[in-house]
């Protein structure tokens, strides 16, 4: 007689399953959208193609890929930081908008030379991140103020702050853009093309969050605190101080990404110029399941994903359009992650 079949979720899936699970969300999202668009009329495989072509066919495409990668990974990163120690981190957005202010602060108004600024503009977008995080992040310590909230609400202080200044207090006069500030001297130098140094800079900040988080004590305690509160206590584990750090670490993260997108890419602070990176950082951060490694592929992915609607807009598709697909694409990943953990078993009798 045949055992009896089940399903059994795994706490972990393997690599390679994961992986070809991926592929085949993202290859069932790519036919679902085809078979739309055909229907709406239009040629998916010239549509594709001239995706492929724009993105990967000349220099140019790549640089833009590469410039929208970089903000991606970093707030992608932020929010995972935060995942280490159970906290969900909405307010990469607003983090991300108060780093780009206090690093255009600093570079339009300290006067030092061009390397100087970088650098105090480095700490002053890692500080902004920080100080925006920190009445959510004293809040959840203290009073068990739920963080999802504090920290989604401040998302649109940052952004009208930030929209007020662009076009008020520190507008530019000379009327070569009105509703931004004027340029900030400072740049960081391009790595390749257009992109500049943050890219690397961002790739090895991941890998290196994921090596404190996988081989240090610190990074052993700050996991053991978001898996196993209970264990945590029991060993004696100072719970909140991890909590404090940690969250304060991930807002330091988000500010940093806006201060890249000041002097690397915008070179100006303006209303809008987060373009979503926050928010789509969330979801950088769940299709990486926790992994900062991970956060790299899922942000180039996030990022394809990007440029693929802005070269389809063009093409004369809507934006409401590019979004449902882009949605789609993300939702079929997401299930196909989840499926990755799952095994079909058949009991003995």
């Amino acid at each position: 007689m045949a055992g009896r079949i089940r399903v059994q979720r795994l706490p972990s899936a393997h690599p390679s399953i994961s992986l070809a699970a991926r592929i085949g969300a993202i290859a069932l999202a790519l036919l679902t959208t085809g078979v739309i668009l055909a229907f709406a009329g239009n040629n998916p495989l010239a549509l594709g193609a001239q995706v492929i072509k724009a993105s990967f066919g000349s220099t140019y495409g790549m640089e833009d890929l590469g410039l929208l990668i970089i903000p991606l990974i970093m707030t992608g990163l932020a929010v995972t930081v935060a995942q280490q120690i159970g906290a969900w981190n909405i307010g990469a957005e607003g983090q991300f908008y108060a780093g780009a202010f206090a690093a255009t602060a600093v570079g339009l108004f300290v006067p030092v030379s061009d390397p100087v600024s970088l650098v105090l503009m480095f700490f002053a977008g890692a500080f902004g991140g920080l100080v925006w995080i920190l009445i959510p992040t004293l809040a959840r310590a203290y009073a068990n103020v739920n963080e999802l909230i504090t920290t989604l609400l401040l998302n649109f202080v940052a952004a009208l702050m930030v929209y007020y200044v662009s076009t008020d207090a520190w507008r530019d006069r000379s009327g070569m853009a009105n509703s931004s500030t004027p340029r900030i001297p400072a740049e960081i130098p391009e790595f390749w093309g257009l992109v500049h140094w943050g890219l690397p800079i961002a790739v090895v900040l991941a890998v290196g969050m994921a090596l404190l988080l996988s081989f240090s004590k610190w990074g052993y305690e700050v996991r053991l605190v978001g898996s196993n509160p209970s264990a945590a206590k029991y060993a004696g584990i100072a719970a909140r101080r991890h909590l404090i750090t940690v969250m304060l670490l991930s807002g330091a993260i988000a500010g940093l990404a806006g201060m890249l997108e000041i002097a690397g890419t915008v070179h100006r602070l303006q209303g809008g110029i987060s373009n979503n990176f926050g928010y789509l950082g969330i979801m950088v951060a769940v299709l990486a399941r926790g992994s900062s490694i991970g956060v790299i592929f899922s942000g180039a992915l996030m990022g394809f994903i990007l440029n693929s609607g802005i070269i389809l807009q063009t093409q004369g598709l809507t934006t409401s359009a590019v979004l449902a697909m882009t949605g789609l694409i993300l939702f079929l990943t997401a299930i196909g992650d989840e499926l990755a953990h799952y095994r079909i078993l058949r009991d003995k009798t």
